[in-house]
């Protein structure tokens, strides 16, 4: 049966290519020809489009698309206090392609007064008569690409300290975002599956952090973040290998960190990304407790070319082996622009696959 409360048996990570008009704006106003004001107005002309068109392929959450972001997580994180945006010596390295040379780094206290992005959502919010869904990067990621050496350490001189506030100022930013209506949040995370991936393993262990302390501290960070959480609030994490321009960073299946993910972090759901055999297979679900739900990301997003309904319900029996059917729901296994400058396919393909998703779920689990 259909799901009332998120996550949908059809859903989606949040993030749609950039149409020509915002990209044509945002050109504009990165070489100073337009103002911010005058980019927003192309921006809020262009999420009300594809809110609608959210709602014309059958979805019931309801992005702004990251329309207003260049990246999926820096553009949050730059804007907690006392983190900003500072160029390094060289971007993420994807398979075959680099990307802008940016990180975050902490200059100051940490905290989250009033996030600007509380502002995105109350847009769409006000502009869907479905469920509205925020996404937002992980604390983890404000650490893990350049660890301790983004933290200012004549202000956390203790690191520990940086670990609590990070927790804390997560935790403001969340409360900001049900205040202001939200009911479905989604955290989105890479360091849970690169934490899967034998070369990242080793990249960590070479910078001199110990990737199993790492896990710890990621997700008691989490736990920070989410604690006293509003029992009407969903939250979910979608865990991610690397989605930019097509590409990916990581490697390997669940199972290592299945139990933590599952069972050790106050989640309410997990999107997680079993496209390619990169992914490994659906037998880490055996671990996903009876009151959890799983979002299964069997349509890529990577590419244009349309799955076979008949593949992908293959896929879904093969999870329910390891999971109850109740607990499993249906999205593409990530989203078609983790950056601005999304993925290799088409605005017509991206369409198609969010269709076929909804055509699935309603073929496995029903109609509303």
């Amino acid at each position: 049966m259909q799901r009332k409360i998120p996550p949908f048996r059809a859903d989606h990570v949040g993030s749609i290519l950039r149409t020509a008009p915002l990209k044509e704006a945002r050109t504009k106003w990165h070489a100073g020809e337009i103002t911010a004001e005058q980019l927003k107005a192309v921006e809020d002309t262009e999420i009300r489009k594809i809110i609608a068109k959210q709602e014309e392929v059958g979805l019931h959450s309801i992005t702004d698309g990251e329309f207003r972001r260049a990246w999926w997580h820096f553009d949050f994180i730059s804007q907690l206090d006392g983190v900003k945006l500072v160029e390094v010596q060289s971007g993420i390295k994807f398979a075959g392609v680099t990307t802008k040379a940016e990180a975050p780094f902490v200059y100051a206290k940490l905290g989250s007064k009033s996030h600007p992005q509380i502002e995105h959502f109350k847009f769409v919010k006000a502009n869907t008569k479905e469920t509205p869904k925020m996404s937002i990067p992980s604390p983890s990621m404000l650490h893990y690409r350049g660890g301790d050496k983004m933290v200012d350490r004549a202000v956390y001189p203790n690191l520990e300290d940086f670990w609590h506030d990070l927790g804390l100022a997560y935790r403001q930013a969340i409360k900001g975002f049900y205040d202001a209506g939200c009911r479905y949040i989604q955290i989105d995370d890479c360091s849970m599956a690169y934490f899967c991936d034998q070369t990242q393993r080793q990249m960590l262990i070479d910078r001199g952090d110990d990737p199993d302390e790492l896990e710890r501290l990621y997700a008691r960070a989490l736990n920070v973040a989410l604690e006293g959480k509003p029992a009407d609030l969903v939250a979910t994490m979608h865990v991610c290998r690397g989605n930019f321009r097509s590409t990916f960073v990581g490697s390997g299946g669940y199972e290592h960190i299945a139990d933590l993910m599952f069972n050790k972090i106050n989640l309410d759901g997990y999107f997680l990304e079993w496209d390619n055999d990169r992914s490994g297979d659906l037998a880490p679900l055996r671990h996903l407790p009876k009151n959890k739900t799983v979002v299964v990301g069997l349509v890529t997003s990577k590419t244009g070319a349309l799955e076979t309904k008949d593949s992908i319900k293959r896929r879904l029996d093969e999870a329910s082996k390891y999971a109850d059917l109740d607990q499993l729901c249906l999205s593409p296994q990530c989203g078609f622009a983790s950056t601005e400058e999304g993925n290799t396919l088409t605005e017509e393909e991206q369409w198609a696959k969010l269709r076929l998703v909804v055509e699935i779920a309603e073929e496995v689990w029903g109609k509303n």
